[in-house]
């Protein structure tokens, strides 16, 4: 029976005796091209005529002399054709006439003209001494080559033809149905369908974390699986619901999952795909892949970054110009919520610029629900590195929950990456498994860069990078709402000359404290570097970075500055970054670069004083730093002594990850339910 199941089923009866694997001969356009250039070559060099014979001058002049011409036809004042005499051709010197076959027909022998005055003059001379009754006259004759002047206007044409059409159809090549190789195609939709045929594998059970946005987008799956539940009480399906979140935290994902679990033809095509260098191409794809959706209704249409084509309008837009991207912006805008219904179709999208998304795009009715898809917390990257580890050959050294605290503010790819990037060292260092420090060494190479053991430092250069870093690892042990030190290294990392990692506390709002303690923290090390040498460096270039750009966060967008006030001028949607003045006078920008640098300097002494208290400490921290080149939190609790303030934080209980098997189903249970879902199909259409 095993066998009999496995052999695939022709599709009609032509099929049988046919062999698959055989190469079909599908015509070509190129032969075309070759069958026009061979006739032309043969029409051209291949004398079609007949097998007549050239004849040199001398041997015209002997047959005119000897009288063995019977006629001598001048075609087209260019050749000469020469008939022999029937009794004469018996003669010995016409062997190589009866040779070709020619016989009593003709012509026997053609002779070329170059010049008609020339030929006359000479003709004449040759029989001016042969009797009058014996002499030959031409017979002048114009003949047309009908092929070669038909193939003369047809073959141009068929040349430019052939080249435009070779030009248009590199042109219009692309993927997914509809899209072809033809010119005339080039207007269809490039969406790749899944249906049946074509299922895909994932489900939610494959998405770890999410689970806010799961709920929200399982409801639309089982619409289109029970649609009763939800008419019977008057509701409506959403049209349409867009994915927002930051890079790689997994809204394509939760789309291939729609995908696997709606049982449903799914569309999926990207924003860029709509938009070619030709005009009216994007909005005649929209039109198709509307059209192509409502005839598989009910369906799911995906559009992935679809800012592409939903940037707002009317934006730095020149007078008179036609844009493109705004006409298929407007097609989509009317496919989706226009005067004709769209019925069974459902819209996905998946951006990461929701803020410079068309109002009218985000409007309800088109896109119902924004869905925020937004970075993992810890108990989250806890599920997704179970997903992640479970293909990798791993030890008992491995945990889990320690993983997920070192990985704050990584997204579900990051994590990915770590996992692969884990397995990928420990098969560099010839190990049978992956260990923690494998682990840790890929989130160090995915943070930092990789390392530089190799790189020519100097040792002055180098205890004074001990002494910066030593800097920010004593202050963030010190203060009560800096973040705690993990490891702190003067082995160069892509471009930092030293590195400190740190396990920020997971918090949803913060205040000035918590602030204030950050930008200390951070400044530690230019202290450190001012207490112990004097004199500062351009090491803290980055510090001074970040802690500019958070001072002035604290001043100008969250309300934290006295003369300020409870003034926030930051803009959620995006329109500021294309106006050219700012939302304040100058008077205010005066006043909010002046409290930035007063709030920084505040921090700076604030390190100092802090560092002059412990130099011992300090001095101690950086001698360890220097001689072991990696030191971890658990050296600064040996020289500092136990953070006081770590017992409050409150610890995150994770719960095991159960790996359920899913039961099976018997055949009779699963054909009932094919049969179901056909039946209900089959009503909605």
């Amino acid at each position: 029976m095993a066998e009999k199941d496995n052999k695939k089923k022709p599709q009609n009866l032509f099929d049988f005796g046919k062999d698959k694997n055989q190469k079909k001969n599908k015509f070509n356009l190129y032969w075309i091209y070759g069958i026009l250039i061979v006739v032309f070559l043969a029409m051209n060099f291949i004398d079609l005529g007949g097998s007549a014979k050239k004849a040199l001058r001398g041997d015209v002049i002997e047959m005119l002399r000897s009288n063995d011409v019977e006629r001598l036809v001048l075609v087209n004042k260019e050749k000469a054709e020469i008939y022999i005499k029937k009794e004469e051709l018996s003669r010995s010197k016409y062997e190589d006439v009866k040779s070709n076959g020619l016989g009593s027909s003709g012509p026997h022998y053609y002779y070329n003209i170059t010049s008609p005055e020339v030929f006359d003059a000479w003709f004449e001379e040759t029989q001016k001494d042969i009797p009058e009754t014996d002499r030959i006259y031409y017979e002048p004759e114009t003949r047309r080559n009908w092929g070669m002047d038909i193939l003369g206007w047809i073959l141009p044409i068929a040349l430019i033809l052939g080249v435009w059409f070779l030009i248009m159809r590199m042109m219009s090549k692309g993927g997914g149905p509809g899209g072809g190789g033809q010119i005339f195609n080039i207007g269809k939709s490039k969406a790749q369908l899944f249906d049946k045929s074509t299922s895909i594998s994932i489900d939610f059970k494959d998405v770890a974390g999410l689970e806010e946005a799961k709920v929200e987008i399982r409801e639309i799956v089982d619409f289109l699986k029970n649609p009763d539940k939800y008419t019977k009480l008057g509701g409506k399906i959403p049209k349409g619901a867009i994915l927002v979140g930051p890079p790689g935290t997994g809204k394509t994902l939760l789309a291939k999952a729609v995908a696997g679990e709606a049982h449903v033809p799914f569309f999926s095509i990207s924003g860029s795909d709509f938009v070619e260098m030709f005009v009216g191409v994007g909005a005649s794809r929209v039109r198709d892949l509307f059209k192509q959706a409502k005839a598989k209704a009910p369906c799911i249409i995906f559009i992935d970054e679809i800012d592409a084509i939903g940037r707002a309008r009317s934006r730095n837009q020149i007078t008179g110009a036609n844009d493109e991207r705004e006409n298929t912006l407007n097609q989509l805008l009317t496919e989706m919520d226009g005067f004709a219904s769209n019925a069974g179709v459902i819209i996905l999208a998946a951006t990461n610029r929701a803020d410079i998304l068309d109002r009218a795009l985000m409007r309800a009715g088109r896109f119902d629900r924004q869905i925020h898809v937004e970075l993992p917390d810890l108990k989250e990257r806890y599920a997704i590195f179970h997903v992640h580890i479970k293909p990798l050959k791993i030890n008992n050294s491995v945990d889990v929950e320690f993983l997920a605290k070192q990985t704050p503010g990584f997204s579900g790819a990051d994590i990915a990456n770590v996992c692969n990037e884990s397995a990928l060292i420990g098969a560099r260092k010839n190990r049978k498994t992956i260990g923690k420090q494998d682990f840790m060494d890929a989130i160090d190479r995915i943070i930092g860069g990789l390392e530089k053991k190799n790189k020519i430092i100097t040792a002055y250069e180098k205890k004074v990078i001990a002494f910066h870093e030593a800097g920010h690892a004593a202050i963030s042990w010190l203060l009560e709402h800096a973040h705690p030190l993990v490891k702190v290294t003067i082995v160069p990392r892509g471009k930092a000359l030293g590195a400190a990692w740190y396990l920020p506390e997971e918090r949803q709002i913060t205040t000035f404290d918590q602030m204030f303690d950050e930008l200390t923290s951070a400044l530690g090390g230019r202290a450190s570097e001012e207490i112990n040498f004097g004199k500062v460096s351009t090491g803290a270039l980055n510090d001074l970075e970040k802690v500019t750009k958070q001072a002035f966060n604290m001043v100008a967008y969250f309300g934290l500055n006295e003369k300020i006030g409870n003034i926030s001028y930051y803009d959620s949607t995006g329109q500021q970054e294309y106006s050219f003045t700012k939302p304040y006078s100058e008077k205010t920008a005066e006043t909010i670069d002046k409290e930035v640098s007063v709030l920084v300097e505040k921090a700076y002494l604030r390190a100092v004083e802090i560092l002059k208290k412990n130099k011992d400490t300090l001095k101690t921290l950086a001698e360890k730093l220097l001689d072991k080149e990696v030191i971890f939190g658990d050296d600064l609790e040996k020289i500092f002594g136990k953070r006081p303030w770590s017992e409050k934080r409150e610890e995150i209980i994770f719960e095991p990850v159960k790996k359920k098997r899913p039961a099976k189903k018997s055949k009779k249970v699963e054909n009932s339910e094919k049969a179901s879902y056909q039946q209900k199909v089959r009503r909605r259409k």
